[in-house]
């Protein structure tokens, strides 16, 4: 599975196998996607002296995975935030999105890079869909956020009802990444692909450990997806999701609006243009990480959707993301607690990280430069509200479960005497301890079956051939390597 933004460029990374040890920075940003680039550029225009550290290339994880919908309309977003927070902090949320999404089409403005104005569309199929609908044009309404309800939509199936917000943004994401990649350098920033960060003091400055040496800082930030160090506990506060994106060359028209859906399954459709023609994609189905039976159906199933409703389509790119929706629905952009005042994350975008990263790197850089934005601090300082508590209380309570569960199954399964067919993988006991074992381009490996972040048993991921933790999100590469999430060890190789 790969992405079309990545065939879209040529490729950029520049891993390099040289030691850190005694580099010093103002900042140190660990993580090398929109939020993390954007930050650090930030950053390096005011004069700060900033390292990004990537552990595997740019763009690699979310970023270069997206829909990249640069919109205000955002599904049924704003009624899932009301449902847990008040007018107040949904007006300051829609605030931040919208200073997002003006910073990066001036930015995508000023330097020449192409982008789409299209209508973004939430539609319904069904009758409970419409009642969401109607919650989310109420939602919205009330934070001054004007929707249109037009009868007709190009979609070439009926719907219940629709939404419509015109002149929203469609982006090609690693176009973006590749410019600020650019602009950071030559402010004077210093980039590092292929380093991971494993951990950091809480001292000041802070001792930033990393798998080619330490690293001080000054401050520290955390654009990871899920914040890789623990003390804020930022994993316990974030369900991880896995959707599917397909793209297709599609004969005749292709609808030029933003689609989502608000039903289940979802199903998520814009154009892509390309040097070939204009692509259509279409993404959805997505589920907790570590959580579906077999990833592969997903695909299937939105292939199949789409040969439906688009005749003569055919496949061109396949691929997933992963996403973090809080309990609350609002993303967190601030200092982690334990973390001396001098450590920063930035996570839960809840599947809307175009505008919502921008908003959490400016965020982010008025903290560490001393201003403060009203919209900001509304954010920053928001209540817990009783109905947040109580889903976080049901989500741990489900991950606990998913605990017991997939070390329960292990226990009770031996490891096969054989090694998987090609694509394949399993858990099961060797010995006292669970092990994966996989077959990924003819060659077989042994790694333990067992999350390095908090122990959860991994579940194989036929789609992307890859061990998921169904606990927190965190993935692995069949010959254990860490690929995101919370962990920040390897698997143990047994062989």
């Amino acid at each position: 599975m790969r992405s079309i933004w990545f065939d879209l460029h040529s490729d950029s990374a520049r891993p390099s196998g040289a030691r850190l040890d005694g580099l010093k920075a103002q900042v140190v940003v660990a993580g090398a996607g929109l939020t993390g680039l954007a930050t650090a550029v930030l950053l390096a225009r005011s004069g700060q002296e900033v390292i990004l550290l990537e552990d595997r290339r740019v763009g690699a994880v979310t970023t270069g995975h997206t829909t990249a919908k640069l919109s205000l309309l955002q599904g049924s977003v704003y009624s899932e935030i009301l449902k847990r927070n008040s007018e107040e902090v949904l007006a300051a949320y829609l605030e931040g999105n919208r200073e997002g999404q003006a910073w990066l089409t001036r930015y995508m403005d000023d330097r020449g890079i192409a982008y789409q104005r299209r209508d973004a569309w939430t539609f319904a199929m069904t009758q409970d869909g419409l009642k969401d609908l109607g919650a989310e044009f109420d939602a919205c309404h009330a934070v001054g956020l004007d929707l249109q309800q037009p009868a007709e939509t190009e979609l070439p199936f009926p719907v219940e009802g629709a939404l419509r917000l015109p002149d929203q943004v469609q982006i090609d994401p690693v176009a973006v990444l590749e410019s600020l990649r650019t602009e950071f350098v030559e402010h004077g920033g210093r980039l590092f692909e292929g380093v991971r960060v494993t951990d950091a003091t809480s001292s000041s400055p802070v001792e930033v450990t990393t798998t080619r040496g330490t690293v001080t800082a000054g401050r520290l930030v955390l654009a990871t997806g899920s914040p890789i160090l623990d003390r804020g506990g930022h994993f316990a506060k974030l369900v991880p999701q896995r959707s599917y994106v397909t793209t297709y060359r599609v004969p005749g028209a292709i609808p030029q609006g933003m689609y989502l859906s608000v039903d289940e399954p979802t199903r998520s459709l814009r154009t892509v243009p390309t040097p070939d023609g204009e692509l259509l994609m279409v993404g959805g189905n997505g589920h907790i990480t570590g959580r579906a039976d077999y990833e592969s159906l997903a695909v299937e199933d939105l292939v199949a959707w789409t040969t439906r409703y688009f005749p003569g389509a055919e496949l061109t790119h396949s691929w997933s993301a992963q996403d973090y929706q809080p309990h609350d629905r609002l993303p967190f952009a601030g200092p982690l607690p334990r973390g001396g005042g001098a450590i920063y994350a930035a996570t839960g975008f809840n599947k809307w990280g175009m505008a919502n990263a921008i908003a959490a790197a400016l965020n982010l850089s008025q903290q560490i430069l001393g201003g403060s934005m009203e919209w900001a601090d509304t954010l920053n300082n928001r209540p817990v509200q009783p109905r947040t508590m109580m889903t976080g209380i049901k989500e741990t309570a489900g991950v606990a479960g998913e605990l017991v569960k997939e070390w329960a199954t292990a226990e009770l399964k031996a490891l096969p005497d054989e090694p998987p067919e090609e694509g394949d993988g399993v858990v099961g006991r060797d010995g006292v301890q669970p092990v994966g074992m996989s077959t990924v381009d003819g060659e077989t490996c042994k790694v333990s079956g067992v999350c390095t972040h908090m122990g959860g048993v991994l579940r194989w991921n036929d789609a992307e051939r890859s061990w998921d933790c169904p606990l927190h999100g965190s993935r692995f590469a069949a010959d254990g390597t860490r690929l995101e999430g919370p962990a920040v060890e390897d698997l143990e190789k047994l062989g």
